[in-house]
């Protein structure tokens, strides 16, 4: 069993920055390809970023891209995202997420394991 524990999350203006973090527990952090969902009210979850296990490969939704990086550190069992110029529509609960495969998915039925999430809020 894997626990995930997401944390960063807050109320920032728009234009502002804020970096989460996940940290992983349990089983052998390594073996797992891991990414960040978020979920606004009203609205199915929905991708936002992954990476390989390795951290050599990584995606994301065409809406944060070149704003949002995802990165990993496997030394520490930690996922982070750092989210620059953000929006408005970034507002939404976001989700650790772990899948015991190297692949890159990007459906929330693709990963086995989630975190219990962070709100993140940007104000206009």
């Amino acid at each position: 069993q894997v626990q995930s524990v997401e944390s960063g999350g807050g109320l920032v203006q728009a234009g502002g920055s804020l970096r989460l973090s996940c940290a992983a527990s349990g089983r052998t952090f390594r073996p797992y390809a891991m990414g960040w969902f978020r979920q606004a009210p009203g609205k199915e979850r929905e991708f936002v970023a992954a990476i390989s296990r390795s951290g050599g490969s990584t995606r994301y939704a065409d809406t944060v891209k070149g704003r949002f990086t995802i990165s990993r550190d496997n030394t520490k069992n930690t996922l982070n995202l750092q989210m620059n110029s953000l929006k408005p529509e970034d507002t939404a609960v976001y989700y650790c997420a772990l899948r015991s495969s190297n692949a890159i998915g990007y459906a929330a039925r693709d990963y086995e394991y989630w975190g219990q999430g962070t709100q993140v809020t940007v104000s206009s």
